[in-house]
């Protein structure tokens, strides 16, 4: 049975992460959360200990409701081929191009980040990327067997951007000059796109 702090404590995340993906950080105040929660700040304090610990929560669901897909399939990516794997990373890394709200909430507050980023964002982000970027250095990993870590940090960097740019600029790429309708139909297009662009740089000397 679901207890009722357990309900105002879901109901408080709900709320703070619809305001912090329309409002950044510091645009949301604790005020607007309580409101949307309709609870009180004592409730806040009580489970998140003030605004910076609740923040914290929403940035952990966000960057794992990105990133959980990825991890989860990471032992079956392994018993594939390098180059069936690497579209298999790519495609679901394009995955919020068309996911539920959850996900596309977890983009913007990311956007956010972007254009202001917190301290809050940079702590978790050391504690919390560790396994999503191994992955990616894995899976880069087996293509440049002999290459260094730092050029398999930088590629696995680069491979994501690939993908980020159309995820981050979807609307924009939609209008003229551009014209790049990016919805489902598209998506395996796309991930073909960046995967055969990635292999071809793959195969050029360092």
């Amino acid at each position: 049975m679901t207890r009722p702090s357990d309900i105002t404590r879901e109901r408080i995340l709900n709320a703070a992460e619809r305001l912090f993906a329309e409002r950044g950080y510091d645009g949301t105040s604790i005020r607007a959360i309580v409101a949307k929660a309709r609870v009180n700040q004592a409730a806040i304090n009580y489970h998140f200990d003030g605004k910076d610990g609740l923040y914290r929560d929403v940035l952990r669901g966000a960057f794992r409701a990105l990133t959980e897909d990825q991890l989860a399939h990471a032992e079956e990516t392994k018993a594939i081929s390098r180059e069936e794997a690497l579209h298999e990373f790519v495609r679901r890394q394009l995955r919020p191009l068309v996911a539920r709200d959850e996900v596309s909430r977890a983009l913007r507050i990311f956007n956010w980040e972007t254009v202001r980023p917190t301290a809050v964002f940079r702590k978790l982000m050391s504690e919390e990327a560790a396994p999503f970027m191994e992955l990616a250095v894995a899976l880069l990993r087996r293509f440049l067997p002999k290459a260094d870590q730092r050029t398999l940090v930088v590629a696995a960097l680069g491979l994501m951007g690939q993908c980020s740019v159309f995820v981050r600029n979807r609307e924009q790429l939609a209008g003229p000059p551009i014209g790049l309708a990016l919805d489902e139909t598209s998506i395996d297009w796309l991930a073909g796109v960046i995967t055969r662009l990635t292999i071809a740089g793959l195969a050029q000397p360092a």
